[in-house]
């Protein structure tokens, strides 16, 4: 059963040409299952760091849930997924099919070549600009919605290492979690 309410709100406008009243309405949506109006928000947060990947796109969903137990004390909330490095990045995609994850590195590798005469930034190796580029393009965090003490992803939806170097090294990621 899910039961939502709507409440009329007037409020009084004040501009420099006009006075009016301009109605908002607040929705609240309850879920059938009990919850308190004042259960406390719950907050966590943890670093950890990352096996070293090859270069190219890993599934990392289930390494992700592994240091993250705590996902289970949340009903209904949010994960931010942050990586602290500017040569990765971190995107959501396709988690049955791995040639996916091969059709996204020559992609990337096409689109963002390497040894590009006009790239000033090179004295830490050919992949290093197109590696900023990358990680520029894709972005370094992803917000999750959290339900039911687990990441509410779709079914063929997996959480994905990008990395753009060929000796990246081992990743830092902040996992940030929030809901009550």
């Amino acid at each position: 059963m899910v039961l939502k309410l709507i409440y009329k709100l007037d409020v009084e406008i004040s501009t420099l040409k006009e006075k009016r009243k301009q109605n908002f309405y607040l929705y609240f949506h309850i879920s059938y299952k009990p919850f308190s109006l004042f259960s406390p928000m719950l907050f966590f947060q943890k670093e950890i760091t990352l096996k070293e990947y090859s270069r190219g796109f890993h599934l990392i969903t289930s390494e992700i849930l592994s240091h993250i137990p705590e996902i289970k004390n949340i009903k209904t909330g949010m994960c931010n997924i942050f990586i602290q490095h500017t040569s990765a990045g971190l995107t959501i995609n396709e988690n049955a099919d791995p040639t996916v994850r091969k059709d996204f590195e020559s992609h990337f590798n096409e689109m963002v070549p390497e040894d590009m005469p006009y790239y000033r930034h090179n004295y830490e190796g050919s992949d290093d600009m197109p590696a900023h580029i990358k990680s520029s393009l894709l972005g370094c965090s992803l917000n999750i919605p959290v339900t039911d003490g687990d990441l509410n992803l779709g079914t063929w939806q997996g959480i994905y290492l990008c990395e753009h170097r060929n000796h990246g090294g081992r990743r830092r990621i902040v996992i940030t979690l929030w809901g009550i």
